[in-house]
């Protein structure tokens, strides 16, 4: 499978010039493209394909006094421009035509030069190598310094240079892994309750608090917001307090993120099998916990057990988000009904007590056991019986008019 890996690299002053250079010319022929599609559109023209559109903005631009400098620069960084834009109208007709699941995709917009990511990518083509002594080789730029945290487990097939709101640099590899990183089998499986007052609850009765980055950085980023605020637009001092308040940011979110890999490696590494609901963490992130949702940060952290599963040779499933997880007793499955969030403990009919948290994610384990079983050709549910009489009779009050039918239909 497929990995990214990402470390730290400290141009030199006139690197980051040459940097600088290079994500203006990839942002000019991304633009330049879009425009000549969007104007092909808007004449009744056919659609320009790859090809014409490269002849078009690249190599006949570059003998223009307008764009000549386009030539300072390796051309893969300006093909790989074409291919991002080519990409994004890609997921937008995908979109459109319903063969892209999931959220609705735009189309493509034109990029700034003030936006807070600037990002340039190079394929093997680019001749980009790693040196012995550690060193990045990327053409017309230089040997940038990089700091290895960790080997390559291959060669990678491109390499991209970012440019974050904080003015740092980061080399984010593509590499190949190898088939042999299976871990040994374990015998536990777990289902995983995640929420806000425990990040994480196992079906083993394990709770894990949540840390809540960004409400213990409040102080401090409000600090950070009110001095942002105080400064003059477009003075020198504004630009500091910029790079000040997104460095605050940046804080958080790198220590969310090693939490968050911290705690999906131990538990891929214990459990065969891990299940997870499958939450609408955009809706939820539109309700008055929005703040206290995002902080959390759930959909990062699935998709870093689904990766790690799939790397490690574990199993991973969603389950339906509609299931009354913690409604439904874990021990006999009778359906309790709703409760509301201030319950975190309740007693079934019968006779188990049980933990809100705790029993949902029992539930998710079940369900998660369930789906696999089925996949397997087991029966899993109970089979089909025939209804009562008494339920399968038409009744006189079947036809009832659509205002009724309206009217249960809004109370229930």
């Amino acid at each position: 499978m497929q990995l990214r890996y990402n470390f730290r690299v400290y141009p030199t002053p006139a690197q980051q010039h040459a940097l600088a250079r290079a994500f203006g010319c990839a942002r000019v022929v991304f633009n330049d493209a879009l425009r000549a599609r969007q104007t092909a559109r808007e004449n009744d023209q056919r659609y320009l394909s790859d090809g014409e559109l490269s002849k078009q903005v690249i190599t006949l631009a570059k003998a223009t006094p307008e764009r000549a400098w386009l030539g300072e620069v390796s051309a893969v960084v300006l093909q790989q421009a074409l291919a991002d834009l080519n990409n994004a109208y890609r997921n937008f007709f995908a979109s459109v035509t319903g063969k892209r699941k999931g959220r609705k995709v735009a189309p493509p917009r034109f990029r700034s030069r003030k936006d807070n990511r600037q990002a340039i990518r190079l394929t093997r083509n680019a001749r980009f190598v790693v040196l012995g002594n550690g060193r990045l080789r990327l053409p017309k730029i230089g040997d940038l310094a990089v700091r290895w945290s960790r080997e390559l487990p291959a060669e990678p097939s491109s390499v991209t240079i970012v440019r974050d709101a904080t003015g740092r640099y980061f080399a984010s590899f593509v590499v190949m892994t190898k088939q042999d990183e299976i871990m040994p089998a374990a015998e536990s499986e777990v289902g995983i309750d995640l929420g806000l007052t425990h990040f994480a609850v196992l079906s083993d009765g394990t709770k894990v608090a949540a840390p809540r980055f960004l409400r213990q950085a409040a102080r401090r980023l409000a600090r950070s917001q009110k001095s942002l605020s105080r400064k003059v637009k477009g003075s020198n001092n504004r630009k500091k307090a910029v790079v000040k308040v997104a460095r605050a940011h940046a804080r958080v979110a790198d220590t969310r993120r090693d939490w968050q890999h911290k705690l999906s490696t131990a538990i891929i590494r214990d459990n065969q099998a891990v299940y997870v609901e499958d939450l609408c963490v955009a809706g939820l992130g539109r309700t008055r916990l929005a703040k206290s949702v995002h902080d959390a940060g759930w959909a990062g952290f699935t998709g870093m057990l689904q990766y790690k599963a799939d790397r490690y040779g574990r199993a991973f499933a969603r389950i339906d988000r509609w299931l009354p997880t913690s409604q439904t007793c874990s021990e006999c499955g009778r359906v309790d009904g709703p409760k509301p969030l201030s319950v975190r403990s309740w007693t079934c009919r019968c006779g188990s007590v049980h933990d809100r948290d705790i029993n949902a994610a029992r539930n998710v384990l079940a369900a998660g056991q369930a789906d696999n079983s089925n996949d397997r050709g087991a029966q899993v549910r109970p089979a089909s019986v025939l209804a009562p009489r008494r339920e399968a009779v038409t009744h006189s009050d079947a036809a009832r008019s659509t205002r009724s039918v309206e009217r249960i239909s809004a109370a229930l």
